[in-house]
Order: C-alpha cells, then structure tokens, then sequence
C-alpha cells in the first residue's frame, strides 16, 4: 500500500488509537485553538532554571517533507498550565510589534506559534518534578522553527525558555501539489507551494504519460501580504508568510491515461531543484460511458498527529476521513471537497498544515473545493454573511491555495464536467437568489447539460440550500438557510437535479425524494423509472465537531447518522448511479440508495417540470 505521503505515515500508525477515539470529547471547530492564546499578552520572564531543547536539528536529510522530533524541557517551577509553542519563523521574539494606539505600549510578541502542547501532556508527574517530553510532528513550511517553554497558562503567557533551531535541509522545496480540473475536460492543473520567488527561480512542471518522453509547461506565481488580509487576526497575530503559490495548467490530455508529474525550479545557475514524481489518471471525455467514481465531503477541517493544538480534547474525525479516502484511492477518479476547508480561520500556518494532511489525496486525483463560511465570511468584504468565521481571510487564502475553473474566483461558483457527471457547485457566501449573477449561473449550469450524454445532474454548496434537521436551524424555525430552498427548489425541479449536497451542518442526512416539503416519493434504497425529485444528502461530517439533530424528525428525513463520514458517487453507466454514505471510522457503507434510469425517464413530465404541450399536429 503506497502512500506519497508524508501525513499518511504517521495516520498508519495512530489509525487504532483515532478510531478508538472516535467517540469521544470533541474540539470546537468554530474556535480556532490557536486563538486560545493571548500572546499579545506575552511577558519575557527568561529563567536560568528553565531549559528546552529539540533534536535532531536538521530534517529532510533523505528528501521528506515531515519529521517527527524530540522536545525535552525542564522548569524549577512546573505547573500544569505550562506550554510548549512551536514558532516559524525561529526568530520569533525579534518581531517588530505594532501598538494599537498612540497612547499604549505595543506588544512583546505578536506571532501566534504554529502548533502548541501542554507541558504536561504524557508526562503526569511534570507539575512534581518539572521535567518532561514531546513528540512533535514537523512539516516543512519555508522556515527554521524554534520551541518554548511558557508558563502562566494560554491566558497569561511568560516566555521562560526558548530552544535551539531546528530546520528542513531544503525549507524552499517544492511540496504539497493540489490538483484540479481545469476549464476544459481534457485540462489539469497543478498547484503547489514553495520558498522560491521569481527572483530565485523559474517553477515549471515536466510531465507527460506514464513511461513515454516529457514536457515542461510553465507555472504562473502569487503570493501574498499581510494588506491582502481584510483583518484580524489575518492581518495580525496570524499572519504567517504563505510562501509562493504556483499554479501549472496541462493541457491537451488524453482520456482516462496515467500521466506522471514532478515540479520543478530552475534556479539563475542552471541547476533544478526538484520535487519527487506523482501520478495521476486524466479525466473521461465527457460523456464516456464508463466506470465513474467521486468521494464528497464538507468540513473537513485539519487535526495533528501529534496531538498538538487542541488543549484537553482530540478530533480524529479529520486524520480518519483522509485516511480512509487515501487507503481508496486506487477506486477514487475525483474528491470535492464543498466547503469549509481547514477552518483556519484566519492563522496562516494552519494552510499548510492542510495541505500537507491531504497531499496524498490531492497529489493523485482532482481535489475541487468550494467555499465555505470560514473561508469567506468577514463584514464588509462582500459576503452575503456579515460575521467574522473566516478570522480576516475573507476567502483570498482559500482561492490562492486552490485552483477552481470559475470565470471569477473571487465569486467562486463554477460547473465541472466528469465523464457522464456534470458538478453545479454554488457559493452560499454570496447571494444566490432569483435576479443575482449566481442564479443565473446555477440556472445555466443546470439547464445548459445535455442529459443523454451527462444523465448524473449534481448540485453542491455549502450551507443547507435545501432540506437538514440540524438543531440549529430549528431553533431558527426552518430547515435550511434563509431564502434557500424557497429560491432555488424550482430550477431543481425543472431542470431534474438527481442529487444536492451540502456541507456546514456536521452530520449525515438524506431525505426522500423531496419537492416543496413533501415527499414525492417515498425514501428507499433504489428509484428506479422517471424522475421526481431531488434527494437531498447533507455530508458535513468531514471531521469539524459534530451537530446535533432536531427533536421532532420530518417525513422527509430519510436517513440520517450523527458520526464523520463521506460519501462516494459511482456512475456505473449511463443508467445507473450508486450513491454510498461510509463512516470515517472504518471505512464501510452505513446507507446507500441506487437510481436506474433511461433518457426516456429524463424526458418524462414529472411534477413542476413538464413543458408546455399542444394539440396541433
């Protein structure tokens, strides 16, 4: 079983202890566990008693992208509230801190650690003896790090010791590729990130299919400041430098072949600094009647190997559903991801700790994402939601980080072709209302597919535009988003969406074939025959903590199943698709539902789509 990876190794090992795990406490999701830490309120209590030390010193020797390393610490004056931050840049104290005001002192430290640990976590007796040890898992993120101790809690913190440098033999290598389709079918991109500006290098990707001769296509570079921020702590305390992004597109490829891709930099002297070979397979001309398959998923969120990051609890939801999709890879042709991505929310470093825990998935097969609202929420900035989820980001990290085909990335809704599969994907952080530009591109989008050759008609957003029994929207009175269902149920019904998806609500649920709050046919494991309406299928449950259903249960809601999991769309041909909903916790199907049907079926006059008829001859 070959993993690329460098997240995946230690998801092997830990892969009994997360499932085990899986049903107990949960980490927040919406609070971002970095922001439990008032490092502006930082004081500098350096003491000759306390000492930290990491080994080894220098990572990447054989080329990896990851290491684990060893922290040992010890401190005349332990306490339970003591912590261990990771900071990258390694000279982090050197920070030139900005004051909020004229009239007060700024701050000592103003650079949030990447990653932070309880001195006292495996070690019960740290608070007797003050001393200590960690395992901490490393990823190459363009810099040196460094390690300190802190006393004084995450409210209060007193820098005590900081340790010696550690750092990746090549900190500008190029890591963690993302593809995706481009805007045509027979297109793929490639977009990864590194330490090298235009200045040092010029990034490419040679490539071509599998075992035949090679091509270099060039890649374009962006990369980010802290003004590209619309606030904080983006724009402050978060702030890490994202590096280069470049984005590859390859072209011209031929249907369904394994091609092989590296990345690569030549720098001013003539030399290439390169990455290792990835694989993947080229898309179905569209159309193609063959075996088709696709995992979705929203809310993913990241989790550390380690442990690290998240105070007295530990999510395994997210290590468990990349798990279990990179064990499948082998029966996987594409992953969308809708929404709510790495819940960064708006801490810098956490985006390549994201990419880094999916670059075995994405590496391989399109990774297509949409928005979500921790990517793009933020007042003022334009999102139809005026609350501060993205943590200042306000979406420009999520579309730099990930190509998508939109005519527009800043709006980020965009249609994908695959095979006999044609994807609508929405932005619930826009509006998309009749009137809008977006309900012109959904209606588009949905009305533009020819059927006999794309049969498989998905609609996909985050937020709940149709049908959830979450809590939270009870509470609210309905069952979706506001306006949702109410402003797009008829173009699913006119135009015979098969399924719509969605993220934002931390579960799995699927309805009936539901039309105006009612079934119009009874829930089952197969439908079979015309078309007469749409099922409905949250799949939020990527690995953000888990929400909670409503008391009352409504006729329509079918199924449903409070854990993390995923669900795979297999189109086995142009009559039959498979819809399989698998737990992230063991990878095995806890419901599915089949649809089997001709062109004829699309045709036929169903409920809130039949055309207009006459008698003439």
């Amino acid at each position: 079983m070959a993993f690329y990876g460098l997240i995946l190794i230690p998801l092997l090992l830990l892969c009994n202890i997360l499932i085990s795990d899986a049903k107990g406490s949960l980490a927040q999701f919406g609070e971002q566990p970095l922001s439990r830490i008032a490092i502006h309120k930082t004081e500098f209590v350096l003491h000759d008693s306390a000492r930290i030390s990491v080994s080894p010193v220098l990572l990447g020797l054989e080329g990896q992208n990851s290491e684990w390393v060893n922290v040992e610490y010890t401190y005349s004056s332990p306490s339970n509230d003591d912590w261990i931050g990771v900071f990258s840049p390694a000279d982090f104290s050197k920070s030139i801190c900005e004051a909020e005001n004229t009239w007060v002192e700024p701050p000592l430290l103003c650079t949030a650690p990447i990653k932070y640990q309880f001195a006292n976590y495996l070690n019960a007796d740290y608070n007797i003896t003050g001393k200590g040890s960690l395992r901490l898992q490393l990823i190459n993120q363009r810099e040196d790090f460094s390690f300190a101790l802190f006393s004084g809690g995450l409210s209060k913190p007193n820098l005590v010791a900081v340790s010696n440098k550690v750092t990746f033999a090549n900190p500008k290598a190029p890591l963690y590729p993302r593809l995706a389709q481009g805007k045509f079918w027979d297109e793929m991109t490639v977009t990864w990130t590194s330490g090298y500006s235009l200045n040092e290098a010029t990034p490419f990707v040679e490539w071509g299919p599998k075992g035949e001769s090679k091509v270099q296509s060039p890649a374009g570079t962006i990369t980010l400041t802290r003004n590209s921020m619309c606030g904080s702590p983006a724009r402050t305390v978060g702030w890490r430098n994202p590096g280069f992004i470049h984005t590859s597109f390859l072209k011209g490829l031929w249907p369904n072949m394994m091609y092989t891709y590296r990345m690569g930099h030549r720098l001013f002297n003539g030399s290439i600094v390169w990455s290792k070979f990835y694989s993947f397979k080229a898309s179905p001309y569209p159309g193609q009647d063959s075996l088709q398959r696709v995992v979705i998923f929203g809310d993913l969120g990241k989790a550390e190997a380690d442990r690290s990051n998240e105070y007295n609890d530990f999510e395994p939801g997210s290590l468990n559903t990349t798990y279990q999709v990179a064990k499948d890879l082998k029966n996987i042709d594409m992953v969308i991801h809708i929404g709510d991505l790495c819940y960064a929310n708006g801490y810098l470093s956490q985006w390549d700790q994201f990419t880094a825990q999916i670059e075995p998935i994405a590496s391989t097969v399109p990774y297509m994402v949409g928005i979500g609202n921790h990517e793009r929420d933020w007042p003022g900035s334009g999102s139809f939601y005026g609350n501060l989820d993205s943590g200042g980001e306000c979406g420009v990290l999520a579309k730099t980080m990930f190509y998508s085909p939109a005519e527009n990335a800043d709006k980020f809704w965009y249609s994908t072709d695959f095979g006999m599969f044609r994807f609508c994907i929405a932005n619930t952080e826009h509006d998309w209302r009749p009137g809008t530009e977006q309900y012109n591109f959904i209606e588009h989008c949905l009305s533009s597919v020819d059927r006999q050759k794309q049969p498989w008609l998905i609609f996909l957003a985050h937020r709940v535009l149709g049908y959830s029994s979450a809590d939270f929207y009870g509470d609210e009175g309905t069952t979706g988003e506001p306006m949702g269902r109410e402003s797009l149920q008829d173009l699913w019904q006119k135009y015979k969406v098969d399924i719509a998806l969605y993220g934002h609500v931390h579960n799995y649920e699927r309805t009936c074939p539901v039309y105006e709050n009612q079934c119009v046919q009874k829930g089952s494991d197969h439908y079979t025959g015309p078309f007469n309406a749409t099922t409905h299928v949250v799949v939020g449950g990527g690995g953000a903590s888990l929400a909670d259903y409503t008391a009352t249960r409504a006729k329509w809601s079918y199924f449903r199943d409070h854990d993390f999991g995923f669900v795979k769309l297999t189109a086995f041909n142009h009559s039959t698709l498979l819809l399989e909903y698998k737990k992230s916790s063991d990878g095995k199907v806890y419901d599915h539902f089949t649809i089997s049907r001709d062109y004829r079926d699309i045709l036929a006059c169903t409920v809130g789509s039949c055309p207009s008829t006459t008698l003439a001859f």
